[in-house]
């Protein structure tokens, strides 16, 4: 019985191209009591691997966050599967602003402690106790009242590319970072704002806003589906777009263009830019904005440095590598001394 992905990131590329068919990018997430998640997560992969399903997904006692890509052929099966476990029957599914048949090359299936690292003591608090969800329609109403202060519950490399317009953006790296920060600055406005969140679908105001109301916060209102289900609601119904930018997003694409605007620039020449790429030394990886004349100029890499060691052979790369870690610790996404132009 095959409970784990098996092939590699590069065949599944060849067979999706081979397959010739159109995929779907979608993601959803929903927080319930689960007994066993490791007997869960089992279930889902048997049932969904079946279906050519690939992507991202967290399951824990609290719940499930999902982020995916499945043939269109097969999405009608999809959801018969997802409505036939009790809490996710018609769990709202967000579907991906602009489609790509390659944003997950592969099936993961993660037992994790929680579904979002938020660094909270859920027993402290009723995370039922939610705050209120608003509609496209709705959020841009609130959005207008001065009342209202609107945060963004995103990271600064996500929120750097695009935001909602007069948004406070909050320089952090995590989403635990933000909580605090957030309190502490606002804490003099807790009985009379408006406290309006959003983030990419909607997972992390579901917690922060329960938390925000556990702390005192008496008008908490969130963006139901959050940026995603905003553009879509915002095409649909014709409601004005108040988002400049784009929506950065954790797949292959890294971002979905959502107005024309570009309110980032090129973190090595300072250039009008809001291109997302990863520094072409494995060792480095870093996440920084690079326009096509410094992606051309670097060779895809970050600093002169990285660049040097591109050109070395493979087994030197290898030794260099030896002894790091390769993680968010060291490589902060999209902060370094090397990045000129970082905002």
């Amino acid at each position: 019985m095959q409970l784990y992905n098996k092939l590699s990131a590069k065949e599944r590329a060849a067979l999706i191209d081979e397959a010739g068919k159109d995929r779907l990018t979608i993601s959803f997430y929903q927080y319930y009591k689960i007994e066993n998640p490791q007997i869960f997560r089992d279930h889902l992969f048997l049932n969904w691997d079946k279906l050519d399903v690939l992507g991202r997904i967290y399951v824990s006692y609290e719940g499930i966050n999902a982020q995916l890509s499945v043939p269109a052929e097969n999405f009608l099966d999809f959801k018969e599967h997802l409505d036939s476990i009790s809490f996710l029957n018609g769990v709202r599914l967000n579907i991906a602003v602009e489609q790509d048949n390659k944003s997950f090359l592969k099936l993961k299936v993660k037992v994790r402690n929680k579904i979002v690292a938020d660094g909270l003591n859920d027993d402290t608090f009723d995370v039922t106790d939610k705050g209120i969800h608003l509609s496209a329609k709705e959020f841009n109403e609130m959005l207008a009242n001065p009342n209202t202060v609107c945060v963004d519950m995103r990271n600064h490399y996500e929120s750097e590319i695009g935001h909602f317009e007069g948004a406070v953006t909050p320089d952090v790296d995590t989403f635990r970072d933000s909580l605090d920060i957030i309190e502490e600055d606002l804490k003099e406005h807790k009985e009379d704002k408006n406290l309006l969140m959003y983030c990419t679908g909607g997972i992390r105001c579901e917690k922060a806003s329960a938390y925000y109301k556990h702390k005192g916060f008496k008008n908490v209102f969130q963006l139901e589906g959050g940026i995603i289900e905003y553009t879509r609601q915002v095409k649909a119904e014709g409601v004005e777009n108040k988002f400049i930018g784009k929506n950065f997003v954790f797949d292959h694409r890294r971002a979905e263009r959502i107005s024309e605007d570009v309110v980032s620039n090129c973190h090595q020449c300072g250039k009008a830019c809001d291109t997302h790429v990863n520094c072409a030394n494995e060792a480095c990886h870093l996440l920084f904005i690079q326009c096509d004349d410094c992606a051309e100029k670097m060779e895809n890499t970050c600093s002169t440095d990285c660049q040097e060691i591109i050109h070395l052979s493979y087994e030197e790369q290898k030794e260099l590598r030896k002894g790091k870690h390769n993680s968010n610790k060291i490589f902060k996404k999209g902060r370094s001394e090397v990045l000129k132009y970082k905002k």
